[in-house]
């Protein structure tokens, strides 16, 4: 079967690294983005290409920096979560490799451009995404669909209302979800059913790769760091549930959905407001996805939301991932 063709736009980060080890071994990744988010441009840039060395895909997987900060607003940053470097815990050495010539939006326009069938993955703020529909409209018609780590349908994370990513750079996100590409929105509502816990760190240490040592290093620090803050018995990774959607569907039970960007609220700024008072049931899940009765006369949907993970699924497709690389 023909792998998908995938920019990855990131911010390496503790999932990012798990996103771009899942990207790399099952999707055909014609270059990875770096953006401003996790961690500062400069960190985020380097951890992309140390994860590119642990699994042995620096030389055929390009790195382009792209925006160091948001469209309008100051960058915000998570070190409480990701450390100083943006990856901290696994200790790896300095990279050997640099990243290419040239910004990340023009390499996102003229590959777009030139090929056909591209699909974009970005688990960081969309500001790179947005710059690039802002350079070139066309682009739009031509991505096959954009799958993003950001946003929910029912609770936040960096406020109660706003994911962080989408809090970063809401306007960049807006621009997004506003363009006409086929967005498919992995949320905290689903990624929070991803967690990995101390069984699955046992697993990843008895793969016997460096990939998969590198995988329970990621892990534990993420666990760790978490658990400072809100004391959790799991570790998330957010973003490779995104990656995970594209290389199997069937694991990810959605729903359309029109989703917009709050951009002013004082309490909600940042906020994926998700529209599916066209669906059954309070709360939308894998037993209420189906079309309600009554007459539905909102905003037709833009997007696809993602609502219930197969667990099981989800973490058999991680551990053979982390197996074949050697």
């Amino acid at each position: 079967m023909e792998r998908k063709k995938v920019i990855l736009d990131c911010d390496p980060g503790h999932d990012d690294a798990f996103a771009i080890m899942l990207a790399v071994q099952n999707l055909s990744v014609l270059g990875i983005t770096t953006v401003g988010g996790n961690s500062p441009l400069e960190n985020v840039t380097r951890n992309a290409l140390k994860v590119l060395e642990v699994i042995g895909h620096a030389d055929d997987v390009p790195v382009f920096a792209g925006h160091s900060c948001p469209m309008v607003a100051p960058l915000v940053t998570a070190p409480m979560f990701h450390g100083e470097s943006g990856l901290d815990g696994p200790v790896l050495p300095e990279p050997t490799h640099v990243p290419r010539e040239g910004h990340a939006v023009d390499f996102i326009v003229d590959t777009v451009m030139s090929e056909d069938d591209v699909t974009l993955v970005a688990t960081g703020p969309l500001t790179n995404i947005a710059a690039a529909i802002n350079r070139e409209p066309r682009i739009v018609g031509r991505v096959r669909e954009i799958c993003i780590m950001g946003g929910s349908v029912t609770f936040g994370n960096w406020t109660p209302a706003a994911e962080f990513n989408i809090y970063v750079d809401p306007e960049a996100a807006a621009r997004v979800f506003e363009s006409g590409m086929h967005v498919k929105m992995t949320g905290l509502n689903l990624t929070r059913q991803s967690g990995f816990d101390e069984g699955i760190i046992r697993r990843f240490d008895t793969l016997g790769t460096r990939a998969g040592t590198f995988a329970g290093d990621l892990t534990r620090f993420f666990m760790s760091a978490g658990r400072k803050i809100n004391d959790p018995t799991v570790a998330c990774m957010h973003d490779a549930c995104a990656v995970a959607w594209l290389i199997a569907p069937e694991l990810v039970k959605s729903a359309p959905m029109h989703i917009d960007v709050e951009l002013s609220g004082t309490l909600t700024r940042g906020m994926t407001v998700c529209d599916y008072r066209h669906l059954c049931g309070p709360v939308p899940g894998v037993d209420v996805c189906r079309e309600a009765q009554t007459p539905y006369k909102g905003k037709l949907p833009n997007a696809e939301a993602a609502l219930e993970l197969d667990y099981e699924g989800y973490v058999d497709l991680v551990c053979d991932t982390l197996a074949r690389y050697n």
